[in-house]
């Protein structure tokens, strides 16, 4: 596409420069990732300004820069170098446009279905791309775990990528043959507008918890946050809300979007019923329009109940066969380390992602459930460095309060002192049956060695992640890995 095409896509302020009648390479605000024709977007981060990095863009062959600094770069220097400068008012929006522009509005082919929530975002849109993939759509899929291209699988830094990479994704998914796309939704993405101009066919909103403070700084502002999603959906869009959730009104009250909701209260459009689970899977049923539909998946507790109601509502507002719907609902695999039953004896691990404070109390009383006091529950867990700190004591007082005994232990400390996450956690605790453990390995090692022989035992925190990042560094590290080391 040509840059004079391009710029049509932005919502400039300002043109200075030459505007090259010239194919335009790419969309990039790395400035490492510059080439020849590229256009640079000057994004300001947390840590970076890209408006720091304009000469060498310019250097590498940028036909372009976006600014929204219009000091940055004086317009002599613009001119010299014979490529155009653009000034907006949101680079990270321009950024946005532009991408959207460059790759040919590829949300607008592809029937996109955005998940957003505290919990679950993983897991449901896994059931969501295995119901289309079942009826024979391919579908893409972004998320924390990894991103998929149908069935290939491309390594995932980011819950939600930036928007360039977004859009690129998306076109690449069209050109394999692609329908559908299912992706989690951040509430960081949301605010820095990683999604902006998106178009989703579906959004789904699972459930909101405290988390993610150290970023949002309030509750207000993180549900704010979720709520861009819906506020931005077309009257042609659907919009599926968790109706036990009491912020889930709030969530859709600006919405455009046809509302469904989903959940046990009564009136929910596709209620929840008889839920019955083990660590076999789970069994319930959905009614809707007064039909009653019999579910059942290998994805263990009341919470994969609600994130299977959730795909079923979306697919089912998308037009698919029901009985097609309960099928892919069925053959939905483990997602890894979400709720993932380790170890054929007595003992069993359970290696879960729970983070926050909500997520660990529902694994922990899915555990509670299914044993009824008659086996002993394990706890290993830690939270994470450079992130909220308002929920490691709860976490601490969750996990001492639900578990008969329980290893504190490191999971990314980051650049944090590791100790100094454990003493905030420990903070919370009025029980005497924890010990502390600062090696996640030896932790995960004591907990298994140490425990009943028909104990169960939950690692939680890290989940599928094959990390441990220390001091910046990550080193190789699987709680699935380890486990099954020492369960012998």
């Amino acid at each position: 596409m040509e840059l004079t095409q391009l710029i049509n896509s932005v919502s400039a302020i300002q043109v200075t420069g030459n505007i090259q009648r010239k194919d335009v390479s790419d969309i990039v605000y790395d400035s490492r990732k510059v080439h020849k024709n590229s256009v640079f977007v000057a994004v300001k981060g947390f840590k970076n300004d890209g408006h720091r990095y304009l000469l060498e863009a310019i250097t590498k062959g940028a036909i372009a820069v976006v600014v929204e600094n219009n000091e940055a770069l004086p317009d002599e220097l613009i001119v010299h170098s014979h490529i155009a400068k653009i000034l907006v008012k949101d680079s990270r929006k321009a950024l946005a446009e532009l991408s959207k522009g460059f790759y040919k509005n590829p949300s607008d082919t592809l029937k996109l279905i955005g998940i957003t929530g505290t919990n679950g975002k993983t897991t449901s849109a896994f059931i969501i791309k295995n119901i289309l993939q079942s009826n024979g759509y391919k579908s893409g899929l972004i998320g924390t775990i990894a991103n998929y291209i149908g069935d290939e699988k491309i390594d995932s830094k980011l819950t939600t990528p930036e928007s360039n990479d977004l859009n690129k994704m998306f076109y690449e998914m069209i050109k394999s043959g692609c329908e559908y796309a299912v992706m989690e939704v951040s509430s960081h993405s949301l605010v820095l507008n990683r999604v902006y101009g998106l178009n989703f066919r579906v959004a789904v909103f699972s459930n909101i918890t405290s988390d993610h403070l150290d970023f949002h700084t309030s509750f207000v502002d993180y549900l704010k946050a979720k709520k861009i999603l819906f506020d931005n959906l077309s009257s042609s869009s659907f919009a599926i809300i968790n109706s036990d959730d009491k912020n889930s009104k709030e969530i859709v009250k600006d919405s455009k979007a046809e509302v469904f909701t989903y959940g046990v209260s009564e009136g929910s459009d596709y209620q929840i019923k008889n839920i019955v689970y083990d660590l076999m899977g789970t069994d319930f049923t959905i009614m809707h329009n007064k039909v009653e539909y019999k579910i059942h998946t290998s994805l263990v507790g009341t919470f994969n109940a609600y994130n299977a109601a959730s795909a079923f509502a979306a697919a089912h507002c998308l037009g698919f066969n029901t009985e097609k719907i309960v099928k892919g609902i069925e053959s939905t695999p483990q997602v890894p380390g979400r709720f993932e039953v380790l170890g054929k004896g007595k003992k069993k691990i359970i290696v879960d992602y729970s983070h926050t404070a909500d997520s660990l109390e529902k694994a922990l009383q899915a555990i509670r459930e299914i044993v009824k006091d008659k086996k002993q529950v394990v706890t290993v867990f830690g939270c994470g460095g450079d992130r909220d700190k308002t929920k490691r004591p709860v976490m601490g007082k969750i996990a001492s309060e639900l578990s008969d005994r329980v290893f504190i232990t490191s999971d990314n400390p980051r650049t944090e002192n590791p100790f100094t996450i454990i003493d905030d956690i420990k903070k919370g605790i009025s029980k005497n049956n924890f010990e502390l453990e600062e090696n996640r390995e030896e932790a995960i090692k004591k907990a298994i060695q140490s425990s009943d022989e028909n104990a169960v035992i939950l690692i939680a925190g890290k989940g599928h992640e094959s990390y441990q990042e220390i001091n910046g560094i990550r080193n190789h590290f699987s709680d699935q890995e380890v486990a099954l080391r020492y369960l012998v």
